[in-house]
């Protein structure tokens, strides 16, 4: 159950939050968090296919921004309409939200990793990383009462909003500079493995940090 804390210090966390309760407001009283939740599932599908279909042609790329948009709208929608209306189910909806998220990042990263822009071992690897971070955040709600699923001024919907200008530079790349997407591959794979390190680092350094801090609060039993 999600008891937790929420810390949303993203850079566009305030305003965000604004515009969903503004729009949960409004919505149609015959939509309920779940029908929101499978959007963002649809969301993330929609963004796997865009990526796989996308070496045919770089215009399928506005298909996975769109699909973008459909997850960042279910995603971050369906808490925020149950918690104005309500109708929130702590246990239900945090199992529901987490799980659901897992399965989003994996097709979102197998669909890049389809593309012809980022090797799949990279994307995969980066998608590993990534789950291990959410879990280690999911732990630390339980052992310490907050819930912190950012990465400083970086959170969900900053790292869309990176995807889908990426995916803007790959198609004016790719149709008005004629850039070809191997050329783009040597560049986006090793701009993926920095990112790879970066969590790797981030996520060795929480770990590291959460067991002093526990030590502390649970020394060691003298026999």
């Amino acid at each position: 159950m999600e008891t937790a804390k929420r810390e949303m210090t993203f850079l566009l966390g305030e305003p965000e939050r604004r515009l969903l309760r503004w729009i949960a407001a409004r919505l149609p009283r015959s939509w309920v968090p779940d029908h929101l939740t499978m959007l963002g599932v649809v969301g993330a599908l929609t963004v796997g296919a865009g990526y796989a279909l996308s070496p045919r042609h770089p215009g399928w790329l506005w298909l996975a921004s769109g699909g973008l948009f459909l997850n960042w709208f279910g995603d971050s929608l369906d808490g925020t309409l149950a918690r104005v209306r309500q109708i929130e189910r702590p246990k239900y909806g945090y199992y529901l939200d987490h799980m659901v998220d897992a399965i989003n990042t994996a097709v979102i990263g197998a669909g890049i990793g389809l593309s012809p822009y980022v090797s799949l071992p990279i994307a995969m690897v980066l998608v590993i990383l990534y789950l291990c971070l959410s879990i280690n955040v999911y732990l630390e709600s339980s052992v310490f009462g907050r819930f912190d699923l950012g990465f400083g001024i970086f959170g969900p919907t900053e790292v869309r909003l990176l995807i889908v200008l990426a995916n803007a530079a790959l198609f004016a790349g790719a149709t008005w500079a004629g850039v070809g997407p191997g050329q783009v591959a040597r560049v986006a794979n090793i701009v993926f493995l920095i990112v790879c390190g970066a969590l790797f680092y981030t996520l060795a350094a929480r770990f590291r940090i959460n067991l002093i801090r526990l030590s502390r609060l649970e020394p060691p039993r003298q026999s």
